[in-house]
């Protein structure tokens, strides 16, 4: 019990020294995870090397697919092309649901890519649906958000359900995890969707921001057509899901060259690579070059706090994962006998406790696998439902040590109050709604 305790004092620490003190989020994570390293008795030698290596770890992921992603993003957004893409979904999808476009869109998105990279990818449109439909951003960032969490959870082939499915025997059966984490993901997207609209009143500074607002000097002709304003943020997404059918169970594509190639051309960092060059285009007229300067020093500039923050959420989860607190809530948990909310709550101790939603998925499966038979869901469909209830666990929640948190609210602009309001809400909501449905259909089908 004071494992929990202490974990529960340190996120109360995040949270008081950033929303009342207004200290740096940077800062506040690496002294928690310097708190954290005391508090739970890590040996001296090792509490340096777990932070750095924490810290390096989210930046050796994601830190060049952040600056990258970025500046696809300064890019569509000085071009114009941003706001034909806006333009183009309010003319597909009309006005009156841009939470619901950008949900669907997040839904779709996030099956193949990792759900901290999609957002950075769809970043940029979000900015421009909201400044277009003078639509609230928080609103809309939680609508993108838990669109692209849903799935990230629940549908293969996102390494976590995958890893869970084969943990739980489940291997030669994805094809039924894939069609059960569709419709429960669906739900829990709708749900998302649900808290984006009660966030929407929540404040937010983007819409009084001008720093990436489109060149003064362009005109209607000036504007990309949609289909050049949509290949950097399609390509990209292309060749991810590309990669995913490479990797996926069964080598769809061989094992020679072709595979090679498309296993290469996937990675997320050479895809957003290949995004910037298909950004391009978009600049148009002279001093092409100039302004790609100035774009790429825009971008740098505009990455660099997330970065810094969300290499601080590394160093802090990586901390959690090197004390005892995420072995003791999963072995504590996982006697509890509560059936199919057993795989849940194990899951979800595991979230809570260390950030990553594939190392719950990943870890709380191993851990509930010999435990099946004895909570009555040693079965395939038992199976399957107990990867849905891992998955929904680990959604539940999205906070200060996970750097999927950290990533939405700074690219997003909110503070840490209003991402805990909005971003953490929603995946608590999200977490509890689908683990809800997973009992009720259990009670059918077991």
């Amino acid at each position: 019990m004071t494992l929990v305790l202490i974990l529960l004092l340190i996120i109360g620490f995040i949270v008081f020294a950033t929303v009342r003190l207004r200290l740096s989020p940077f800062l506040v994570l690496l002294i928690a995870a310097l708190l954290a390293a005391f508090a739970y008795g890590l040996p001296l030698r090792d509490i340096e090397s777990t932070i750095r290596g924490g810290f390096g770890n989210i930046m050796g992921s994601i830190g060049l697919v952040i600056v990258l992603g970025t500046l696809i993003g300064v890019i569509l957004e000085r071009s114009g092309a941003a706001i034909v893409l806006a333009q183009t979904l309010i003319r597909i999808f009309g006005e009156r649901f841009p939470a619901l476009t950008l949900s669907l869109v997040g839904f779709i998105v996030s099956i193949p890519v990792f759900c901290d990279s999609a957002f950075i990818i769809l970043n940029s449109l979000r900015r421009s649906l909201a400044r277009t439909l003078h639509a609230s951003p928080v609103m809309l960032t939680v609508a993108l958000s838990t669109g692209l969490f849903a799935t990230h959870t629940l549908v293969p082939p996102t390494p976590g359900p995958i890893a869970a499915a084969a943990n739980l025997g489940l291997e030669d059966n994805l094809g039924l995890v894939i069609l059960a984490g569709l419709g429960f993901a669906l739900l829990a997207a709708l749900t998302g969707l649900a808290w984006a609209r009660f966030s929407r009143t929540l404040p937010s500074v983007e819409l009084e921001e001008e720093d990436l607002a489109p060149e003064s000097s362009l005109s209607a002709l000036d504007l990309p057509s949609a289909g050049a304003a949509i290949l950097p943020l399609l390509m990209p997404i292309l060749l991810i899901c590309l990669g995913s059918v490479a990797n996926y169970p069964g080598h769809l594509l061989g094992s020679g060259v072709f595979y090679e190639w498309c296993n290469f051309l996937g990675k997320p960092l050479i895809a957003l690579a290949a995004g910037v060059l298909f950004a391009l285009p978009l600049l148009r007229g002279e001093q092409r070059l100039v302004r790609f300067g100035e774009h790429t020093q825009q971008a740098l500039l505009t990455a660099a706090p997330i970065l810094l923050v969300t290499g601080a959420g590394g160093a802090f989860g990586a901390v959690l994962a090197a004390t005892p607190i995420g072995e003791y809530l999963g072995n504590t948990l996982s006697e509890l006998g509560i059936g199919v909310f057993m795989p849940f709550v194990v899951a979800a101790a595991l979230k809570t406790a260390q950030g990553s939603s594939t190392v719950a998925m990943v870890a709380g499966s191993a851990l509930v696998a010999p435990l099946l038979p004895r909570i009555g869901l040693d079965s395939t469909a038992g199976h399957v439902l107990s990867v849905m209830a891992v998955g929904a666990g680990a959604m539940t929640v999205s906070h200060a040590n996970d750097s999927y948190f950290w990533v939405v609210a700074q690219c997003s602009r909110m503070n840490v109050a209003t991402a805990y309001r909005a971003h953490t809400g929603a995946t608590l909501a999200m977490g509890l709604v689908s683990i809800v449905a997973v009992w009720l259909v259990s009670l059918f089908v077991l």
